[in-house]
C-alpha cells in the first residue's frame, strides 16, 4: 500500500486500545516503510517479528529448497534471507555463456515476437518458439540509429518486424506500451498486438526466475542480446527504491516484456505466483 494508505489507516485507529498489524516483505532499505516504521520500530511503540520460508509449515523441504536454487544477489537476500537490502552490480549476475544454447531444431510455435521500440534510442525485437515448455529467443533484430546516423520510421520497423518473423504465424506480437505510433501501425497491418506489462522490477523477478529455471533461453544468434546481459546494472547512485541505470537496456526490456506478458503465464502458476509475492 503506498503511504498514503497507511497513514490514512493510522489517522482513523482512534478507538482505545488500538493495535495496527503489518505484514510486508522487504524491498530496499531506502523504501520509506523501512525508514519510518523498521527503523523506528522504538519510537513507534512497534513489536517487528521476522519470518522466513523455513517458519512455513505448509512447505516441504523439497520446495524451500526449489525455491531457494531460484534465486541469487539482491533477491536471495530479500525472498530467501528476508533482508532488507540494495541491489548492486549486474541486474542478471547469474548469466554466462553457459547458459547461452544453439537453436533447437525443432523448436515448434506458438511464435512471439517481443518488442522494445525506440527512434533516437535503439530498438531490440526478438524471435520466441517454444519446444517442451521451454521458451526459446531464437532469432533477433537491433538497430541503433546512433550508430548508423539515421533513424528509421514505423514502417521500416514493421517491414523488420516481418523480416523476423520470416513467413511463421505469430500468435501475438508484445510491444512497448509506450510506442503509441508503431502499435497503431502494427495494428492496421494485421498484427496481434498486445501491449507488454511493463512493472520494471516485478518483470527483472520474473525473467530471472524464467532463466535460472531454464523456461527461458537466450540462443546463439542473439548476440546484442548476450551482450546486453553482461552490462545492465543496478543504478548504485543512490535515491529511493530500486532503479536501473537506462543504458545497454533495450533487448533486456524486449525480454522482460515476453517473460512477464507471455512466459510467466503459460509456465504456470508456479512462477506466475511466485513472481508477485516477496515471500513465499
Amino acid at each position: 500500500m503506498p503511504r498514503s494508505f497507511v497513514e490514512q489507516v493510522c489517522a482513523r485507529c482512534s478507538v482505545g486500545g488500538s493495535r495496527l498489524w503489518f505484514s510486508c516483505n522487504p524491498e530496499s532499505p531506502a523504501h520509506w516503510f523501512y525508514r519510518e516504521w523498521v527503523q523506528k520500530a522504538g519510537e513507534k511503540n512497534a513489536l517487528r517479528l521476522t519470518f522466513t520460508m523455513r517458519d512455513n509449515p505448509g512447505l516441504s523441504p523439497e520446495t524451500v529448497r526449489r525455491y531457494e536454487a531460484m534465486f541469487q544477489g539482491a533477491f536471495y537476500r530479500r525472498f530467501i534471507l528476508g533482508e532488507w537490502t540494495a541491489a548492486e552490480g549486474l541486474v542478471y549476475d547469474f548469466f554466462g555463456p553457459e547458459l547461452v544454447r544453439e537453436v533447437p531444431e525443432d523448436v515448434s510455435g506458438p511464435w512471439y515476437i517481443s518488442c522494445d521500440y525506440g527512434t533516437v534510442n535503439p530498438t531490440s525485437m526478438g524471435l520466441w518458439g517454444q519446444k517442451g515448455g521451454v521458451w526459446y529467443r531464437v532469432k533477433e533484430f537491433y538497430y541503433d540509429s546512433r550508430l548508423t546516423r539515421r533513424q528509421k520510421t514505423d514502417g521500416e520497423y514493421a517491414r523488420d518486424l516481418a523480416e523476423l518473423a520470416g513467413g511463421r504465424m505469430l500468435r501475438g506480437v508484445i510491444v512497448d506500451p509506450s510506442a503509441a505510433s508503431f502499435l497503431e501501425l502494427l495494428r492496421r497491418e494485421g498484427w496481434p498486438v498486445y501491449r507488454a506489462k511493463n512493472d520494471v522490477l516485478a518483470g527483472i523477478r520474473t525473467t530471472a526466475e524464467l532463466l535460472r529455471a531454464g523456461k527461458l533461453v537466450i540462443c546463439a544468434p542473439c548476440e546484442d542480446a548476450v551482450r546486453e546481459f553482461g552490462l545492465y546494472r543496478w543504478d548504485t547512485s543512490g535515491g529511493a527504491g530500486d532503479r536501473v541505470v537506462k543504458e545497454h537496456d533495450h533487448a533486456m526490456d524486449d525480454i522482460r516484456y515476453f517473460a512477464a506478458t507471455v512466459a510467466a503465464k503459460s509456465g504456470g502458476g508456479f512462477f506466475a505466483g511466485s513472481v508477485e509475492r516477496g515471500s513465499i
